[in-house]
């Protein structure tokens, strides 16, 4: 019985967060309308805090997401990413996360 409830405690969590993630989006996309750099920057950080959240419930480490984040970054620079082109902003995020 105890094995079950945490099952469904887990799934629970996991549906709690992926709405959390839908909201965050939904902030965002309200502070871009309006303007408000501070709640542009409140959601942004909101996203990615429940997006750590999500995958390490789902099994996913902070640290193998961080790798999988870097290989994208790194795929995105040998595509020829158009922001990398125009802005070099690949570059630049990569280069933050590995000073992190």
């Amino acid at each position: 019985m105890q094995k079950e409830m945490d099952v469904a405690k887990r799934a629970k969590v996991i549906e709690w967060l992926k709405t959390e993630v839908v909201d965050q989006v939904s902030r965002l996309f309200k502070a871009l309308w309006e303007g408000s750099t501070t709640r542009i920057m409140d959601s942004l950080a909101s996203l990615m805090v429940s997006s750590y959240i999500l995958g390490r419930r789902l099994g996913i480490s902070y640290r193998d997401l961080d790798e999988a984040i870097l290989d994208k970054l790194r795929k995105h620079k040998q595509e020829g990413h158009q922001l990398e082109d125009w802005y070099q902003d690949i570059s630049t995020l990569e280069e933050h996360m590995r000073k992190r």
